[in-house]
C-alpha cells in the first residue's frame, strides 16, 4: 500500500537542471521548462540550485526535490555535499532535499550530521538518499531517509559505466529488495517504455531528466543515428 503522508507522489517526476556549460542554463529557463513539464502531466520535479528552485515554484504548484551541485577539493560528492546547500535548500522552500548518501569520503560533516541538522531544524523537510549500490540504500534507509534514489549508479568510482537499465533492471529489483522505504528510479530512464517498466518492477516513483530536458543531448542522438 502506497504511503499517501508523502510528499511526493507515485508517479513522474521530472528533472529540470541545466550547468553552466549549457545552453539553457537560466532560472527563467528552468522555469519554463518545469511549467512544460507540468502541462505534460509530470507530477513532480528535481531541481538544482535555489535559484532555480525559486523561479520554479512561481510556474508549478507541484513537489520540488532540491539538490544544489558543488564541487569540493578532496571530495567526489558533489549532491548537496554539506550543510552549507543543505541550508541554501531549506531557504528556498523546496519540499524534499537530496543528497549524495554514497560512501565516498565527504568534504564536511558525515552523512549522518546531515540528516540530524534537517531532522531537528526543519522536521517537515523530507530526505532524499541518491545511491549507487544496495549496501548504500540500506544504510540510508537506517540513516532515516524518506526515499532512495538510484541517481548515482554508474556515477560513482565501483559503479562506473553501469546503467539502472542493465540487466534487465538488475540493480533497481536489488534496491527494492533490500529497502522498505520508497524507492525511486532515477538515471538513464530514456524512453517512455523503460519508465512504465521501472513502475512496473515496484519503483514508488520515476525522475527522468535528460531524456527529456536536455534537447542538446536529444539532437545530438539523432545526428549521430544519421552520420554514424
Amino acid at each position: 500500500m502506497k504511503n499517501t503522508s508523502l510528499k511526493l507522489p507515485s508517479d513522474l517526476i521530472v528533472s529540470c537542471q541545466a550547468l553552466e556549460d549549457e545552453p539553457l542554463h537560466s532560472s527563467f529557463i528552468m522555469s519554463k521548462m518545469a511549467l512544460a513539464a507540468a502541462q505534460g502531466g509530470a507530477k513532480g520535479i528535481r531541481a538544482n540550485t535555489a535559484d532555480d528552485i525559486r523561479a520554479i515554484r512561481q510556474e508549478v504548484d507541484l513537489p520540488i526535490i532540491g539538490i544544489v551541485k558543488r564541487d569540493y577539493a578532496g571530495s567526489d560528492v558533489y549532491i548537496t555535499p554539506t550543510r552549507k546547500e543543505v541550508t541554501e535548500l531549506l531557504e528556498c522552500g523546496c519540499d524534499v532535499i537530496a543528497m549524495d548518501a554514497t560512501l565516498a569520503a565527504r568534504p564536511a560533516e558525515t552523512l549522518e550530521e546531515l540528516v540530524a541538522f534537517v531532522r531537528t531544524g526543519s522536521p517537515g523537510i523530507e530526505l532524499m538518499a541518491d545511491i549507487a549500490t544496495a549496501e548504500e540504500a540500506v544504510r540510508a534507509e537506517q540513516l532515516g531517509f524518506d526515499y532512495i534514489g538510484t541517481t548515482l549508479h554508474g556515477y560513482t568510482a565501483d559503479t562506473a559505466g553501469r546503467k539502472l537499465y542493465h540487466d534487465d533492471f538488475a540493480f533497481l529489483k536489488e534496491v527494492i529488495r533490500s529497502v522498505r522505504v520508497p524507492v525511486i528510479a532515477e538515471g538513464n530512464i530514456e524512453t517512455p517504455a523503460m519508465l512504465k517498466q521501472a513502475f512496473d518492477l515496484g519503483a514508488y516513483a520515476a525522475v527522468v531528466g535528460g531524456a527529456i530536458t536536455r534537447p542538446r543531448d536529444i539532437t545530438k542522438k539523432f545526428a549521430q543515428e544519421l552520420h554514424s
